[in-house]
């Protein structure tokens, strides 16, 4: 695939240029730049971004770094169960239970809740470090609905990280699954709160909060553009049905 020039493969984390370094030059530096394109489109074109990783895999499949990279690429186009593998690789690679949450929730991507449930009951979830520890239990909650337990999702996600005011990454996150637990159930009030609280936090601006609560509170956005191109649009009909009428009676067009 074809690699910008601006892209010299220094862009990527000193860790995984570390791990590159045990592949011939030429070999790492092409790699390098196909996981910064990986980084690069992951969000805004995962699928291009999975065809980046397909390459680097090609080139350097005994790199963690590459392994997980196509890992998150897969997961990113819900190919689940390729993510799966990929991550599981990673992760023998590595030794590191850090991918344990995401590989959870391949588990519900492929349709077994019941699996990525009891990962989230397993050792490896106290060797996470917080912002793991949040991301299992957002995942478990996650199960749990998908299992038909709204009410054991809501009971799952209130924690001391829930209840605290400090603010952190995962904070915008928690409190917003949390809002949508106990919409839910039926619990609006409280569900409108916690969307509140979601947006409050919610500096980078990765959920929808300010949507939900727009929802809640009956308010409807219109668009203004949209909204003038159809008065202009009803303006010129309305000329042209003058014009028509100016014609039919002998007058000149526009010139009623």
């Amino acid at each position: 695939m074809p690699l910008p020039e601006d892209v010299t493969g220094e862009e990527i984390d000193k860790d995984v240029r570390q791990e590159l370094m045990s592949l011939p030059k030429t070999l790492a530096d092409d790699v390098a730049k196909n996981l910064v394109m990986v980084a690069r489109l992951l969000d805004e074109d995962p699928e291009k971004a999975y065809g980046y990783s397909r390459v680097a895999l090609r080139l350097a499949s005994r790199v963690a770094a590459v392994r997980e990279a196509a890992g998150f690429a897969a997961y990113a186009v819900g190919k689940y169960s390729e993510a799966l593998a990929e991550f599981r690789a990673a992760r023998r690679m590595t030794g590191s239970v850090e991918l344990w949450p995401v590989m959870a929730d391949c588990e519900r991507g492929l349709g077994r809740p019941e699996k990525a449930l009891a990962m989230a009951g397993e050792p490896e979830v106290q060797k996470l470090d917080k912002a793991g520890q949040v991301e299992m239990r957002l995942v478990a909650a996650g199960a749990r609905r998908d299992m038909g337990q709204s009410d054991a999702a809501v009971v799952t996600l209130q924690s001391p990280e829930l209840a605290s005011s400090a603010v952190h990454p995962w904070t915008a996150r928690l409190r917003y699954a949390y809002a949508d637990a106990l919409l839910a159930v039926g619990r609006e009030d409280e569900a409108r709160d916690w969307f509140a609280k979601a947006l409050e936090a919610d500096q980078g601006g990765t959920t929808d909060a300010s949507d939900r609560l727009a929802e809640l509170d009956g308010v409807e956005f219109t668009d203004v553009l949209e909204e003038s191109g159809e008065a202009a649009d009803g303006q010129a009909d309305q000329a042209d049905e003058a014009d028509e009428a100016g014609t039919d009676s002998g007058e000149e067009p526009g010139k009623g």
